[in-house]
């Protein structure tokens, strides 16, 4: 696929699919905030020849006390056989899509990148534009001719607990979640409310139009800029549990501020460590 951006359109999509052109596509819809089960929901309709990829199985390992928060990193060898499984190779481009905002797509679409692939794209504005588009649906499932991926060794900037309090110091840590679970109110999800001190608001549901596509570029970058995130100061991005930092990396990557640091256990790790301060 041609272009910088890690976004592609549905109307673009819709071209290289009906060209023939070669694309792993993975449905990445998941029990999530705003979602029915993933896997049901594509059964009953998705983009022709997608995958469905389990975000709690594929793109996340055990969770445990000691693992890295709710939605730990999956091991290289777990990220390696659920993205051959999927029929990914480092050679074709894959493209990814969700139902939500695209904030499961760029856990895997950050994971690859992650992992040494160098052509991902996310389907901007997921199921929704493609349907909206008129774009055609398959039911059932897609077995798929298994791929030959290499999960090399982490190519961006993963933080930890440690780098993360630094960064908030020293540079721009921004916190992916609602504002009001950054303010400390209204937490249903961890068992401690609040955010890392120093660390500044840049919600990720924020950074998307309500039709689930992105802000354009010059708009996501004044929404950097708002939180000094702007600059040549080192960033990185926190959530919950590292999946929503991703889709502030997504957001950081199409303003133009490049591969920014995502601390991937996120709140959910920090409260482990009862020594660790809340703000």
């Amino acid at each position: 696929m041609t272009g910088d951006s890690p976004l592609v359109s549905a109307a673009d999509l819709l071209v290289i699919l009906e060209a023939n052109e070669r694309v792993a596509l993975l449905d990445v819809r998941w029990a999530g905030p705003g979602s029915a089960d993933g896997y049901v929901a594509y059964l009953a309709g998705h983009l022709p020849g997608a995958v469905h990829v389990d975000l709690e199985n594929a793109l996340s390992g055990p969770p445990s006390p000691t693992a890295g928060g709710r939605h730990p990193l999956p091991s290289r060898d777990r990220f390696q056989r659920a993205m051959r499984d999927a029929g990914v190779t480092n050679a074709v481009a894959v493209v990814i899509y969700d139902d939500w905002y695209s904030i499961a797509a760029a856990r895997a679409w950050w994971l690859l990148r992650l992992h040494g692939h160098s052509d991902v794209r996310i389907l901007d504005g997921g199921l929704g534009a493609w349907t909206a588009l008129g774009g055609p649906l398959e039911l059932g499932d897609v077995v798929v001719e298994r791929g030959d991926f290499i999960a090399e060794q982490p190519r961006l900037p993963v933080l930890d607990a440690a780098e993360a309090a630094a960064l908030a110091d020293s540079g721009v840590l921004l916190d992916g979640r609602p504002h009001n679970r950054y303010l400390g109110r209204d937490e249903t999800v961890d068992p401690v409310a609040g955010h890392i001190p120093g660390a500044e608001s840049l919600p990720a549901l924020e950074l998307v139009r309500p039709d689930g596509r992105l802000l354009p570029a010059p708009e996501l970058r004044q929404r950097f800029d708002a939180v000094g995130a702007g600059g040549a100061t080192p960033i990185g991005a926190y959530c919950g549990s590292g999946v929503q930092a991703c889709h502030v990396a997504l957001a950081a990557a199409v303003a133009g501020l490049g591969d920014i640091g995502v601390y991937a256990g996120s709140w959910s790790d920090w409260i482990t460590d009862p020594a660790r301060p809340v703000a």
